[in-house]
Order: structure tokens, then sequence, then C-alpha cells
């Protein structure tokens, strides 16, 4: 059993998904950003792992296909459309510094990068952009007042 929360994802505006086959989340994450995609007003298209994109990994330097994990169609606050490739990771797999020192996220941020090149490339040649969002995208990380701080805004 994981330990991630994964299923598939039933999306309430059904014309606006248009992946080859239904959507499957495979951490919280990814289903938060499944149902922003579905219910979102300026998100007119969105899919999910629907592109596969060559490149050659550093491990075994052998050629792979990357997956990405959303493509949307959008239109900005100034109607311009924009279609997008977007990767989900935890902050910790996307640069070495924020890997720390822990030998897995190392390497899967030496294979993340190999894709993300990869990914930027194909995406340049079709005109689309390429994002890597991450937790703090995704998810407020606002600090909670601590209970000092709210005494002291009622003593005021």
């Amino acid at each position: 059993m994981s330990k991630f929360a994964q299923g598939e994802y039933l999306p309430e505006n059904r014309e606006k998904y248009v992946g080859g086959k239904a959507p499957f989340y495979r951490s919280s994450w990814e289903l938060a950003f499944m149902r922003m995609c579905d219910a979102h007003p300026n998100i007119v298209k969105w899919a999910s792992e629907n592109v596969k994109i060559p490149y050659r990994s550093p491990l075994d330097g052998r050629w792979h296909n990357y997956v990405p994990d959303f493509m949307i169609q959008y239109i900005d606050k100034d109607e311009k459309e924009h279609v997008e490739l977007i990767e989900i990771k935890p902050s910790s797999q996307t640069t070495m510094e924020a890997a720390g020192k822990g030998r897995k996220n190392q390497i899967a941020v030496a294979l993340n990068a190999a894709k993300w090149t990869a990914a930027q490339e194909w995406c340049s040649r079709k005109g689309i952009r390429f994002k890597v969002i991450n937790e703090d995208q995704i998810f407020s990380t606002k600090k909670k007042r601590t209970a000092k701080k709210r005494i002291a805004k009622k003593r005021k």
C-alpha cells in the first residue's frame, strides 16, 4: 500500500479535460492541482500525463521518456492564451541546495535536471512554456501567528 494519495480523478467539467486517458493522481498535490484545473474558469483545457519527451539519463546514459504531470491551456488577465507543461515536485527534488545531504534526493535532482532540460527544449520548439511547481506554489505556506503575537495584538 502506498503512503501517498493515489487514484483516478473524475473531472466535473469533462469538456475541459482533453487527455487520452482518465487522469490519475499520484499525490495529494497532484489531486489539488487537478481540482484547480477542473474548477478554475480561466483554464480552458487540461490533460494529465499526455506528452512524452525523450531525454538522456545522466544515471545510465540511455534514452528514456519523460512524461510531465500536466498540460494546461489558459487565458491570462490580459486575455492572452497560453499553453504550459507543468511538473509537480517537492522542493527537495528541485535543486541540490534543497536536496541537502540526502543521496536519494541528490540523485532525483540530477535526473530531474536532465528531464527538465529536455522539456524546456521541447517546449521552446513548440512555442509553449514549461514550469516546475512545488508545495510552496500549491499550498499557502504562511506561518500561523503564535499565541504571543495574538495576545500582543489584542492588547493594542
